[in-house]
Parts: structure tokens; sequence; C-alpha cells
């Protein structure tokens, strides 16, 4: 279930040196590109999610880039899990300074009315139970403060026909972002949401009807087009740092303007 790569001249300098940095759905999209960047900046990073071959793939671009991976299967819905990826995280680099709740996906579509409990059921604990037993475990092992981000999507902040468990969840992920900043602000830990919008990941390709090679058609946001994931990651890297040391309970947007209109 484990696999840690040192890299051959791992990276001592960036924002993040000396610091562990975990994240879920770590194995492709915005979550594969995060933690490339984290790593580059000087982290160690521990990749978490369920597919193993997509982890290890990460993994490996990073240490042949100089940096430190570590890589843990783990289905963020299950407690157990968590408890035992955290404690992975800790045991494996000694320490958790920031983490990137990243993990998610929608399969729940169509109308409200014909949605089946188990389909909803499912849907809001991949995108809110799971962010949920993350907190919980992450707040109790960060090290000297720290910084979480949750990945929410735009779906937090606005409405989408036929995707309303996804919706809804995301929704539930800004909440509990805001609740929770509140109530360790004295801890010196930060809690943000990321507002993302048309990112050219593998679940935006589904959700559009495209391939993963098919040309992308302008997106509906005021500037047109879909962000890359290492634009995304860079965004990420700045609300994770101490750069970002007075933003917390916020809900950030990185859309195109989509929110805007």
């Amino acid at each position: 279930m484990t696999g840690i790569g040192k890299g051959s001249a791992a990276t001592t300098g960036g924002r993040f040196a000396g610091k562990v940095a975990l994240v879920t759905g770590g194995g492709s999209g915005i979550g594969s590109a995060a933690a490339r960047r984290l790593a580059v900046e000087g982290a160690a990073v521990v990749l978490a999610g369920r597919r193993r071959q997509a982890l290890d793939a990460v993994a490996q671009a990073v240490t042949e880039a100089g940096g430190r991976a570590a890589v843990r299967t783990a289905d963020v819905t299950v407690e157990s899990d968590v408890r035992e990826l955290i404690g992975f995280c800790v045991t494996t680099y000694g320490r958790l300074d920031v983490a990137f709740n990243n993990a998610g996906t929608t399969a729940a579509t169509g109308p409200t009315d014909r949605l089946e409990l188990a389909a909803w059921q499912a849907e809001i604990d991949a995108n809110l139970t799971s962010v949920f037993l993350c907190l919980k475990h992450e707040i109790a092992a960060l090290t000297d403060g720290g910084a979480i981000l949750n990945n929410a999507s735009i779906a937090a902040v606005s409405g989408t026909p036929f995707l309303a468990a996804y919706t809804a969840a995301k929704h539930g992920v800004l909440g509990l972002t805001r609740s929770t900043a509140l109530e360790v602000v004295d801890r010196g830990v930060r809690i943000n949401a990321l507002i993302t919008g048309n990112v050219d990941t593998p679940l935006y390709r589904r959700l559009s009807g495209l391939g993963p090679h098919d040309a992308l058609p302008p997106a509906p946001n005021p500037t047109g087009r879909t962000a890359t994931t290492d634009e995304i990651a860079s965004f990420v890297a700045y609300l994770l740092s101490d750069e970002a040391a007075f933003i917390t309970g916020a809900a950030l947007t990185a859309d195109g303007g989509f929110t805007a209109s």
C-alpha cells in the first residue's frame, strides 16, 4: 500500500523547504499538478488516492525532478483509511505541515426527482464526508500551525442543473471550511476553500463529453478558455504557503470570471 521516492537531488529551497504536504486525489488533474508544484518548491509530498498506478506515476515524476514523494493508497470516504493515511505521513516524514484536500468526483447525474438515495449518499460521501474526515485527522497532526486547502469548485457557490448532489456536497465543503477555520484560528491553523471552474482535468473532459485528446472548445466563462492544471497548482501553492498567512476561512476563486458573470 505504500511507496517512497527519495529523489536523486531532493529540493532543499523554496517556500516549502523542510515541510511535508499531503495531497489527496493526487493521481491526476489538479492534484497531480499541485503535488509536483509543492515538491518543486521543497515539500516532501505524500500522494493519496485509490488508483495506485496513477499515484506511482506522479511520484516517479516528482523524484525524477529531484523531489521527494511517498504514495499511500486510501479511500478518503473511509475513516480508518484516513486515520492510517495521516499516520503514514507522520511516520514517513516525521510531521505534517500542509494538506490539499482535492479528492472528489461526480457520478450522480440527472434530475433531482429521479436520483436514487444510494447515488445521492455516495456523492455526499465522495465530496463532503471525505473532506470532513480529512480535516478531522489532519488538524490533529499539523505541526506548528499549518494550512489546509479544500477543493470546492464553482459548484460551491453556484447551481448546476442535473448535478444537484455534487453541488450540495460542494456547498457543504464551503460551509465546513468556514466553520472549521474559525474553530482552529487560535491554534495558528489556516483553512480555505478553492473555487475552481473550467480546468482541463479528466473530470472536466468527462462532464463535457470530451476524450483525453480532443481539442478543447471555448469555455463558458468570460475568458473563453479552460485553465491548465499548472495554473491552478500555482494558486494552490500560494494559498498553502506562509505568504498567505492572513487568509483563512475564505472562498478563493480561480474560474476565469465565471462566478463574477
